[in-house]
C-alpha cells in the first residue's frame, strides 16, 4: 500500500514541476489544459496520447517511492472502497474509525471543505487519496465538466495529491489505482500529464497480468469509456476478463457495475447480449439485497438496453422499490419512474407509496422528480388526487423558479387527465402570470401543448390566442419541426374551435385553413380515441334489437367539427328514426360514445381530458351525447338486460315498442 506524509509531500511539490521536466526529457506536461479554463477535454485519441509521452513506456518497471517523513505507527488507515479497507487511520494522536473519515469527508460540500479536511491530516494512505478525489467529483462536476477547474489547477493540494499518485503509482493498491484514475478522467485533468499516463499504464499492466478484480474492472471499463468512447480498444480486454469470471459469484453491487458500463456503451447495438441474458436471469434472486441505489442503477441500465425481454426482472426490482420510495435521492427515484413508463409496468402499491411521498415533500422535491412523478401520472393515466393537490400546491408557490419544460410538464397532465384541484383558481392565475412574464422563453411545440392542455379542463388562454394564430409563431413552430407534424395541426384546429364554439366573445385572429386538419382521430398520439371493436359490436347488436334495422345507425361518422362519432342515430322532427343514409328532413342527431376503460383515468370514471372535450363541443354544436361506459355495460347479464339499457339511455322519455 501507498502511503504518504502530506506535509512532507507539500514541501516537495515546489520540486514537482522539475521532476516533471526530468521524466518528460524538458517538456512539461501540466495537469490541465487553458482552454477556457477547462481541464482537458477527453478525445478520441486521449489514451494514445497518454500512452506516447516520450520516454514513458519503457519506465513502467521502474519504483518510485517518496520518503515517508513519518514511522508505521503514524500512518492513516485505508478508506473502504469496493470492499477493500484497512482497519483504522490516525490523526493528530486521535484513532479514529475509517467510517467516520467517509463521514466527514461527506460532509464537505465544495473543494475547499474537502482541501482544508485533507490539510488537518497528517497522513493520507492511497485509498484516502482516491475517496477524497471521488469527493471531489461529487461537489465539483456538474454535466461533465468541473465547476471551479483553474481554482482545482492552481491548488496546492490538488497537487500534492496528484504528485503522491506519480510517486506511488506501482505500489498503488487495485482499487485505489483504478478509483484514482477514474476521479481524474472526470475531473478532466489532462490525459498527456505525467500522473495520468502512470496511472494508465499501470492500470494496462495490471489488467494484462489479470491482477484486477470485477469490480476494479468495472471502474476501470467506465472510466476508459468516459477517456475514450466506446471505441477504446482495452475494453474487449476488460470484457474478455469480466466474461471470464463465474457470475454466480458477483456480490450485487459488481452486478450492478456490469449492468452501468454495459449500458454507457459497451453493451449497445446488442453487443454482449447473451451476458446479459445471463446477468437478467441471475439478478432476479438477487434483488432481495439490493440497495436503493442498485435497484435504480440496475433499472435504468435496463432500460438504456431495452432489455423488454427481462420483465422478470424487472417486476420484481419494481416491486422492490416500494419500499425504497424515502430513500431513493432525486436521480434515483426519477430512473425508477422511468422504468416504470417505458416498461409498462403497473403497481397500485408503488402509486401509493408514491403519493405519500410526494404529499408529505412536493415543496422540497426538486422540480425534476416532480415533473417525472407528473410525466409517470400522465403517460398511465393515473389520476392520483393527492399527487396533483400536492403539485398544485407547490406549483403555486415555487413556479417562479422552474425552467420552462418543467411548468409545462407538471400543468399538461392536469388537463390530459382532465383535473381539477381545490386550488384551481390560484393554480390557473400563477400559469398565466407565469406565461405573461416569460411567454417568450417558452419552446413554441411546448408552449402550444400547455396551452392546449388548458382548454381541455375549461381554462381559455384568451390572453395568448392571439400571438399563437399569429403567422410568428406558426413560423417558428414550422421551423421547429419542419412540415408541421399533424398532431401540431390536429392541437392548432381544436384550440381554434375551442375559441370558435366555447367563446364567442374571441375577436382575435384566426387559424389560417392550410393549418387545419379535417379529422382529429389518427394513428400514435390521437385527439380523440378509437372505439373497442368487441365493445363495439355487443352495443350493435342490441341496436339491431332496438332499432329493428342495422340501417336505422351509422359507424364511425366523421362529422364537420372534425370529431368522430362512434354511433349516430338521426330523428325527424316529430322525434321518429331516419335512414342513416337519409340528409333531409334531419331534425335531431344523438351521438353515442362507446366507452372502453381506455377513455378513463386508470380505476376511475373519470374521462380523459380529450374525451371530455369531445362531448361538450358535440353539445355545443347541437348533438345530443348519450354515454355508454364500459363499468354500466359489463354489469347486463342478457340481451334483453343490454336492449332494454340501450332504450333507456336513448330514448328516455318514450315507450319501446316491440318489433
Amino acid at each position: 500500500m501507498a502511503l504518504i506524509n502530506l506535509r512532507c509531500v507539500q514541501a516537495c511539490t515546489s520540486r514537482a514541476q522539475a521532476c516533471r521536466q526530468l521524466l518528460t526529457r524538458g517538456r512539461v506536461t501540466h495537469l490541465f489544459s487553458s482552454e477556457a479554463g477547462l481541464l482537458c477535454p477527453h478525445g478520441s485519441s486521449a489514451l494514445q496520447m497518454a500512452c506516447s509521452v516520450t520516454g514513458l513506456q519503457g519506465m513502467a518497471g521502474r519504483n518510485y517511492h517518496m520518503e515517508l517523513g513519518n514511522p508505521l505507527s503514524s500512518i492513516i488507515g485505508t478508506v473502504n472502497l469496493h470492499g477493500e479497507a484497512g482497519n483504522h487511520f490516525k490523526s493528530n494522536g486521535l484513532q479514529i474509525e475509517e467510517w467516520e473519515l467517509l463521514k466527514e469527508l461527506n460532509k464537505c460540500h465544495s473543494y475547499k471543505d474537502i482541501f482544508r479536511f485533507v490539510n488537518s491530516l497528517e497522513s493520507l494512505a492511497d485509498t484516502t487519496v482516491a475517496a477524497v478525489l471521488q469527493r471531489l467529483c461529487d461537489v465539483e462536476v456538474e454535466d461533465g465538466r468541473p465547476k471551479h477547474a483553474q481554482d482545482l489547477a492552481e491548488d496546492t493540494v490538488f497537487q500534492s495529491l496528484c504528485f503522491q499518485l506519480e510517486q506511488e503509482s506501482l505500489n498503488l493498491s487495485h482499487t485505489s489505482l483504478v478509483n484514482s484514475l477514474s476521479a481524474l478522467i472526470k475531473l478532466r485533468v489532462d490525459p498527456g500529464s505525467t500522473v495520468m499516463v502512470r496511472l494508465i499504464l499501470e492500470s494496462q499492466e495490471r489488467l494484462r497480468k489479470g491482477q484486477l478484480a470485477t469490480s476494479d474492472l468495472c471502474v476501470l471499463a467506465e472510466g476508459l469509456l468516459d477517456l475514450e468512447g466506446p471505441d477504446c480498444a482495452i475494453l474487449e480486454q476488460i470484457m474478455d476478463q469480466v466474461q471470464s469470471t463465474n457470475l454466480e459469484d458477483w456480490k450485487p453491487d459488481e452486478m450492478a457495475m456490469v449492468y452501468r458500463i454495459l449500458q454507457l456503451g459497451v453493451g449497445k447495438k446488442g453487443q454482449y447480449q447473451s451476458l446479459l441474458n445471463k446477468m437478467n436471469n441471475l439478478t432476479v434472486s438477487q434483488v432481495s439485497e439490493f440497495s436503493s441505489k442498485l435497484i435504480s442503477e440496475v433499472l435504468n441500465a435496463l432500460v438504456v438496453l431495452d432489455q423488454t425481454q427481462a420483465l422478470p426482472l424487472v417486476i420484481k426490482l419494481c416491486k422492490s422499490s416500494v419500499r425504497c420510495i424515502p430513500s431513493f435521492t432525486d436521480d434515483e427515484i426519477i430512473h425508477v419512474l422511468e422504468a416504470f413508463i417505458h416498461f409498462g409496468h403497473n403497481d397500485p402499491f408503488f402509486t401509493e407509496a408514491l403519493e405519500r411521498h410526494v404529499a408529505k415533500h412536493a415543496f422540497t422535491l426538486h422540480p425534476r422528480v416532480v415533473s417525472k412523478v407528473m410525466q409517470y401520472c400522465s403517460k398511465k393515466h393515473i389520476l392520483s388526487k393527492p399527487i396533483f393537490n400536492a403539485v398544485a400546491e407547490s406549483f403555486i408557490y415555487n413556479a417562479d423558479g422552474f425552467t420552462t419544460t418543467q411548468i409545462a410538464e407538471q400543468i399538461i397532465p392536469f388537463g390530459k387527465l382532465n383535473y381539477l384541484p381545490p386550488c384551481a383558481p390560484s393554480l390557473f392565475r400563477k400559469v398565466e402570470r407565469v406565461l405573461s412574464a416569460r411567454f417568450a422563453q417558452f419552446q413554441p411545440h411546448m408552449l402550444l401543448s400547455l396551452l392546449h392542455s388548458c382548454t381541455l379542463v375549461e381554462r381559455y388562454p384568451l390572453n395568448f390566442l392571439t400571438k399563437v394564430f399569429s403567422p410568428y409563431f406558426l413560423q417558428q413552430l414550422q421551423a421547429e419541426q419542419p412540415g408541421l407534424k399533424k398532431s401540431v395541426r390536429c392541437q392548432l384546429t381544436q384550440l381554434f374551435l375551442t375559441v370558435t364554439v366555447e367563446c364567442p366573445s374571441y375577436e382575435g385572429p384566426k387559424l389560417l385553413p392550410k393549418y387545419r386538419v379535417k379529422s382529429f382521430l389518427m394513428a400514435g398520439h390521437s385527439l380523440e380515441s378509437s372505439m373497442d371493436i368487441h365493445f363495439y359490436n355487443q352495443v350493435k347488436a342490441g341496436l339491431i334489437d332496438l332499432l329493428g334495422a342495422r340501417g336505422y345507425f351509422a359507424s364511425r361518422v366523421l362529422t364537420p367539427y372534425c370529431y368522430t362519432i362512434d354511433i349516430e342515430i338521426k330523428l325527424d322532427e316529430e322525434g321518429f328514426l331516419l335512414r342513416a343514409t337519409q340528409y333531409d328532413e334531419v331534425s335531431q342527431r344523438i351521438a353515442l360514445c362507446i366507452d372502453d376503460p381506455k377513455r378513463f383515468c386508470v380505476n376511475s370514471h373519470n374521462l380523459l381530458g380529450k374525451e371530455a372535450i369531445k362531448r361538450r363541443h358535440l353539445k355545443l354544436v347541437d348533438y345530443e351525447v348519450v354515454q355508454i361506459p364500459f363499468f354500466e355495460f359489463e354489469l347486463l347479464k342478457s340481451k334483453t338486460d343490454i336492449v332494454e339499457y340501450l332504450h333507456k339511455k336513448i330514448f328516455p322519455k318514450s315507450f319501446r315498442l316491440s318489433w
